[in-house]
């Protein structure tokens, strides 16, 4: 069991983070008033505004930013506004004693599955794949702004069809951990001391803007390192084609010409990842997906 991190309090104090691509802080701007809505002071870090080419800051200061706001007794969660590329760079960096021993509320998706996937592993604490401030175009809809409510109580989320729409690609009922996130970044890792730990757990994998060959490659990626075999289920986010001459449902056959003939429950549909909504979940905690009745269940990611 992971690490629970404590849940929030209407008048806490979350701490605001880059640590992938530089940010206009412009594109910010309107998007804290979520944080009033939510009760929620907020402290700056230093990369929101901080800009070295294509990454939000130097590794050192982006490393640092991330381990003051950790360390600041202060903050009780720390939200990632913006993805892109960079959080690789310092993952063999980052303090996970220090994590462990200040156990905080990490939010964010896409590049962030890179910080999830070590601080599920290194740090044994449970954090949470959902959208981030800037994340989105405009307002954040109403579904994926009910989700924060999750960090003020214990709430057991369960996601079936009134949700979205969902196909079972291979039928069964499996529990497990869930981990996972953007395909990419858990591609990315494969090979080194950092590649995700797939074993008896329930992976997640989302992505946007990639081709279908490069999500097929992906795909091979995982099965010849033997993730895909050692996973106990499949869940499959959204896959935004962007511009693509190919379709969803395109990559859905792809996917499922790799996972069913391993025999584990999958399904596909979930709004998780680069889509409206963005069904926010914790990732470390256990999952009931039941592939037959098309429904997930997960417990509660806050003590």
């Amino acid at each position: 069991m992971k690490i629970r991190p404590a849940r929030l309090q209407h008048g806490d104090t979350v701490g605001l983070v880059n640590l992938s691509s530089p940010l206009n802080i412009e594109s910010l701007g309107d998007k804290l008033a979520i944080l009033d809505e939510l009760g929620l002071k907020y402290k700056l870090g230093n990369t929101i505004q901080a800009y070295d080419g294509y990454l939000a800051g130097t590794d050192e200061e982006r490393l640092e930013d991330f381990h003051q706001m950790i360390h600041d007794p202060e903050v009780k969660a720390v939200f990632l506004v913006k993805g892109g590329y960079g959080i690789s760079r310092i993952i063999d960096k980052i303090s996970y004693p220090l994590i462990e021993d200040n156990p905080k509320i990490i939010w964010g998706f896409s590049d962030v599955t890179a910080l999830h996937t070590q601080v599920n592993e290194f740090s044994n604490v449970v954090t949470f794949h959902g959208p981030m401030l800037t994340s989105s175009k405009g307002e954040l809809d109403l579904l994926s702004k009910k989700m924060f409510q999750q960090l003020f109580q214990p709430i057991e989320i369960q996601y079936t069809e009134s949700i979205s729409p969902l196909r079972t690609l291979v039928p069964g009922v499996v529990r497990g951990e869930l981990t996972g996130g953007n395909l990419n970044r858990i591609v990315s890792t494969l090979g080194t001391k950092f590649e995700i730990d797939v074993r008896n757990k329930i992976l997640l994998i989302e992505d946007i803007g990639e081709s279908i060959e490069q999500i097929d490659l992906s795909l091979n990626q995982l099965r010849l390192s033997r993730k895909l075999e050692l996973a106990a289920g499949f869940l499959i986010g959204d896959f935004n084609m962007l511009n693509s001459e190919y379709s969803y449902d395109d990559v859905l056959n792809v996917i499922e010409g790799y996972i069913k003939p391993l025999n584990k429950p999958a399904v596909a549909g979930f709004k998780f990842g680069h889509c409206e909504p963005n069904i926010a979940i914790p990732l470390g905690v256990e999952a009931i997906l039941d592939a037959d009745e098309k429904t997930l269940r997960i417990l509660p990611g806050v003590e």
